[in-house]
């Protein structure tokens, strides 16, 4: 495997020389380059860097970015270059002497075997070494405190966030967004949470600690609070409220089944659980995981969508893709008992002319399903009023809905379709998206009652979404 070591260095001119001598000579063979990132630094760091790569055999590359990155920005450069220069493992170091770079084999080991994607450095794995390597206790405190806060949220259980000495395989960063993260010294953190979210796998070695008389560029309550604030976006992103940024959601996975019992996938199979086996229409059917369901209840189900998730041709009887924009296309057939339109109409810019093409494709006494997310919850209600609006991953607000409906607007809707509601009810907040961890617990459980009850007194402003079963008025 090709093996780089990225040097991150800022005002490092004291120190760099050393942390390059203490490169293994037993391992130096192994190691294909070595990149010395020189991020504008007002001291003599890259003139330091020059003269090294003159007088010792190592395969040094001397970069000086010609302004100052930030720690994040730094990574991102070197990181980009790895992935652009063929590397297999990345080794993050850096050249103020805090991390040994003597660990260096160990650090690459586990990606270089296949047991891991990352390796982190961990100061807090063996017991007490932290404080007897000079870690201040404000600072150790603080660690583990965020460590803690930090697995909780994220449902990890890493012994350290907080170590700057990591080693990383390239295809697993090039698989991540790392480059959106931040400039600033929580893009560790962000970095942490996309790697956890794609699935990879990280790998923690115990590391020495060791604090000297380097200078600390790094405010602690701006880096708690940033970090608290990543961690947090990254947990409330998987429910949809946020842009999602920290997520590494699969553009081409669609989207997944709602499997939550207060969810309107689970409200939509419950309404069908009871129906004679019927022909069924699902619309936008994404990946086919609605269908699948209603399949094994005896329902014979032809999916539609814009484009072909993998595995939905196995999930339904029979597939059409289409652009609903352009109507339901003749091949899908008509006289259908019932129509699913779960979290579509508001993907489209006509949505009272698909309504009506829908009740077309109906059979005499058939309906229409459909789930929509009310844009009168207090969450978009409160980033309006705040003057923050803006779209988000997924959810009410989701980047992609080109309508957005209250329950007014939506009954509004219905009727100049020319249909009449047969049946509504409403859903609370995806609390199992948000912490899936927690949902079963006592805590889950109460959160769910009282948000379920807030719904039910009042769903203008606390449903997540409505759910109609639909008929022709006429009928």
């Amino acid at each position: 495997m090709k093996i780089g070591v990225l040097v991150v260095a800022y005002n490092a001119a004291t120190t760099l020389q050393q942390v390059l001598d203490r490169i293994p000579e037993d391992f130096r063979s192994e190691i294909d380059e070595i990149l010395v990132q020189d991020d504008h630094s007002a001291d003599a760091t890259y003139l330091v860097a020059l003269g090294y790569q003159q007088t010792e055999d190592l395969p040094l590359t001397i970069v000086r970015h010609p302004e100052n990155l930030g720690y994040g920005g730094n990574q991102k450069a070197g990181y980009r270059y790895a992935i652009d220069h063929g590397w297999d493992v990345v080794v993050l170091l850096h050249g103020d002497g805090q991390y040994a770079p003597e660990l260096i084999p160990e650090m690459v080991a586990p990606i270089v075997e296949g047991r891991a994607d990352a390796v982190f450095g961990s100061r807090m794995m063996e017991r007490g070494q932290a404080r007897k390597g000079g870690m201040p206790a404000y600072k150790y405190v603080g660690n583990r405190i965020l460590s803690t806060f930090q697995n909780a949220v994220a449902g990890m259980d890493l012994t350290e966030w907080h170590s700057g000495y990591r080693a990383y395989a390239t295809s697993a960063l090039a698989q991540i967004a790392f480059e959106r993260n931040s400039d600033d010294f929580d893009f560790d953190t962000q970095i942490i949470l996309q790697l956890h979210d794609a699935g990879k796998q990280i790998v923690e070695i115990p590391i020495p600690t060791y604090y000297g008389d380097e200078i600390c560029y790094v405010n602690g309550l701006s880096y708690a609070r940033d970090i608290t604030r990543d961690t947090l976006a990254y947990r409330l992103g998987k429910a949809g409220f946020g842009s999602g940024d920290l997520g590494a959601v699969d553009p081409d996975a669609g989207y997944s089944l709602k499997d939550s019992q207060a969810s309107s996938h689970a409200r939509i199979a419950s309404w069908l659980a009871g129906r004679a086996p019927s022909r069924v229409l699902d619309l936008g059917c994404s990946g086919g995981f609605l269908a699948e369901e209603l399949r094994a209840n005896g329902h014979h189900v032809t999916g539609v969508d814009v484009e072909t998730i993998a595995g939905v041709t196995e999930r339904v009887d029979h597939f059409v893709v289409a652009d609903l924009e352009a109507g339901i296309p003749d091949s899908v057939g008509t006289d259908f008992d019932v129509i699913i339109a779960a979290d579509v109409i508001e993907h489209v810019r006509d949505p009272e002319s698909l309504l009506a093409e829908m009740t077309k494709r109906l059979a005499p006494g058939g309906v229409i399903v459909a789930s929509v997310p009310n844009f009168g919850h207090w969450y978009p209600r409160a980033r309006v009023a705040l003057g923050v609006f803006d779209y988000d991953q997924r959810g009410i607000l989701d980047k992609t809905h080109l309508r957005f409906f209250t329950r007014r607007s939506l009954h509004g809707l219905v009727r100049r379709a020319g249909l009449t509601i047969r049946r509504e009810e409403a859903t609370g907040l995806p609390i199992e998206a948000v912490a899936d961890d927690v949902a079963p617990s006592v805590v889950g459980r109460v959160t769910r009652l009282a948000d379920q009850l807030a719904v039910n007194v009042r769903p203008t402003l606390f449903a997540y979404q409505f759910v109609l079963e639909l008929a022709p008025a006429d009928d």
